[in-house]
């Protein structure tokens, strides 16, 4: 497998349209494979934000940054209320689309501006050294649901979205500015 950051993030991209699919098409499943489904997507999007985001940033992508936390912040919204509604509920297939529908546009976005932009400002070293360091957060992060955050976390979400006075925020007041940052 490639170890290009661009090559890496497409992969999860397959995974996490796989275990929708399996989510949606087999209800029986669904116990079992919505904590994978969660904390895959967790640990995917704590390792762009605090690797691969900032230093899309710094190539200069600040606009396509922010607009990606925004999205990455509406899908963690989402992915709190699929984990703690009973998969069972009818209720869960409305909130599992929801989820689904905002990952798969992120996605289609992403893979259309922020990665082809990461391969044009970047060389193929830096990818790679982007690639090690997107594995090594995202391995830190695997186990981790939607909810398990960090203040630092949080604070490298305000940055990535564009959100000043972070530092000077409690946690509480912090999440509650990037909940009105989602997009909708």
């Amino acid at each position: 497998m490639s170890e290009d950051v661009v090559d890496l993030i497409m992969h999860d991209h397959r995974e996490l349209e796989r275990l929708f699919e399996e989510l949606l098409s087999h209800p029986e499943q669904r116990a079992g494979l919505t904590p994978v489904m969660t904390t895959l997507l967790t640990a995917h999007s704590r390792a762009e934000e605090s690797e691969v985001y900032p230093a899309a940033r710094e190539a200069g992508a600040q606009d396509d940054v922010e607009h990606s936390q925004k999205e990455h912040l509406e899908a963690d919204q989402l992915a709190k209320r699929v984990a703690s509604t009973d998969p069972d509920d009818p209720a869960f297939a409305e909130v599992l689309r929801e989820l689904v529908d905002a990952v798969k546009h992120h996605v289609e976005e992403e893979e259309s501006t922020v990665l082809p932009g990461i391969r044009e400002r970047m060389d193929a070293a830096r990818r790679v050294e982007l690639g090690a360091a997107f594995l090594t957060a995202r391995e830190q992060h695997l186990g981790a649901q939607p909810a398990d955050i960090t203040k630092a976390e949080l604070e490298q979400q305000a940055a990535n979205a564009g959100v000043s006075g972070a530092s000077s925020m409690s946690k509480d007041q912090l999440a509650d500015t990037l909940e009105e940052q989602a997009e909708s």
